[in-house]
């Protein structure tokens, strides 16, 4: 007799008419916050692309332009970067909450399929103590891959493009390290800067990449709701 009730399924919860209400205005609220932060997002990306774009007309404006634009911008770029991390960390909290709404609670009216009533509890616990599911460095992670590692890449050809056919195809390793000189600043110190630069972006992608493959691989709310 213990195992047949054992066996038993849990009752689940059936909401009102009331609570179905408020339950969608919940999601469309949810909706219209990812919505807006979503907008935020993609400002910030359209800033850095902008910039990019001046600083690639200014230096290739002429054979005489110099390249420290391309330089500069690099470092705005990651100004851009990190503004662009932070939003996504709030845009992350109102995805995170829709999304959880439509898997656990709009997908099995669809489908007839019984869920567990845990979801709730996981939902009810992230309004009553907010919080980011995210971390900065997860967050600056993700919109490094998906859209400044192309921006980055685009910045360091162009930067390389300029001092190897300006003001005249460079003919030797030596000429093409001589023009990259900023000031005082050696020309061999820049483009080390500049490789350490971009290959650090490069390690960071890639190993903000295994961190987020790391916890999406393990159990519980926190993946669920990040």
């Amino acid at each position: 007799m213990s195992l047949m009730a054992s066996s038993e399924p849990v009752p689940q919860h059936t909401f009102d008419s009331a609570e179905m209400g408020a339950i969608a205005h919940l999601y469309r609220g949810e909706v219209y916050r990812s919505t807006i932060w979503r907008t935020r997002l993609d400002n910030t990306t359209n800033w850095a692309i902008v910039t990019m774009g001046i600083a690639l007309s200014t230096t290739f404006s002429s054979p005489e332009a110099s390249p420290l634009p391309l330089v500069l911008v690099g470092l705005l770029l990651a100004v851009f970067l990190g503004m662009e991390a932070r939003r996504y960390r709030y845009f992350n909290v109102w995805r995170a909450r829709a999304r959880w709404l439509e898997r656990n609670f709009y997908a099995p009216i669809f489908t007839g399929e019984a869920h567990d009533d845990s979801w709730k509890a996981v939902l009810a616990r992230d309004y009553t103590a907010p919080r980011h599911h995210i971390s900065f460095v997860r967050a600056t992670g993700r919109r490094l891959r998906r859209n400044y590692v192309w921006i980055f890449a685009i910045q360091a050809t162009a930067y390389y493009g300029k001092i190897a056919i300006h003001p005249t195809p460079a003919m030797t390793l030596t000429e093409l390290i001589d023009r990259a000189a900023v000031g005082p600043i050696p020309g061999w110190v820049v483009l080390i800067v500049g490789f350490a630069y971009n290959f650090g972006w490069l390690a960071f992608a890639l190993g903000t990449m295994w961190l987020d493959r790391r916890e999406h691989g393990t159990k519980g709310d926190r993946v669920a709701m990040g």
